[in-house]
This record gives structure tokens, C-alpha cells and sequence, in this order.
């Protein structure tokens, strides 16, 4: 099964609108989600702070800021 990794804030409303989109895609796509908040984490806050949400399919960068269904739907596909 694939990871999709969202790196996250607490309290970011953009990170919450893409793991709900996500959500409403997991069942379809057949994918599990792990929500990584970089909060607290200098390495990670580094990396990813300026671009959360960041979306990744068994870590390869997809995506950040927000989670288009149409793009991530060809992403995952491509990865069949």
C-alpha cells in the first residue's frame, strides 16, 4: 500500500484542508496518510516551513500549499 506523507503544522488551516482532501481520496486510491507536524523540529522546519503542507507519495515530493485531486490522481497513477 503507499504512504502519502503530509508535513504539517498544528493549527495551519491549509494543512487541515489537504489532509481532508486527501481523506476524501484515500479509499478510492487506496493509500494511507501520516501527518508529520515539523513543529518543534529545527531539521524539518528548515526543510519544509515556508512550503506546509508539503505532500509526498512514498517520499517523493509531490507537492505543497495544497492538494490538487486532478494532479494527485495522474501522480498516483503514474506511480502504478
Amino acid at each position: 500500500m503507499r504512504i502519502v506523507q503530509i508535513y504539517s503544522r498544528h493549527g495551519c488551516h491549509l494543512c487541515e484542508i489537504a489532509v481532508n482532501v486527501l481523506e476524501t481520496m484515500q479509499s478510492e486510491l487506496n493509500f494511507e496518510i501520516e501527518e508529520i507536524f515539523i513543529d518543534g523540529s529545527a531539521d524539518l522546519e528548515s526543510k519544509y516551513g515556508d512550503q506546509v503542507p508539503v505532500i509526498q507519495i512514498d517520499h517523493v515530493q509531490h507537492d505543497f500549499f495544497a492538494v490538487d485531486p486532478v494532479r494527485f490522481r495522474k501522480a498516483m497513477a503514474a506511480r502504478d
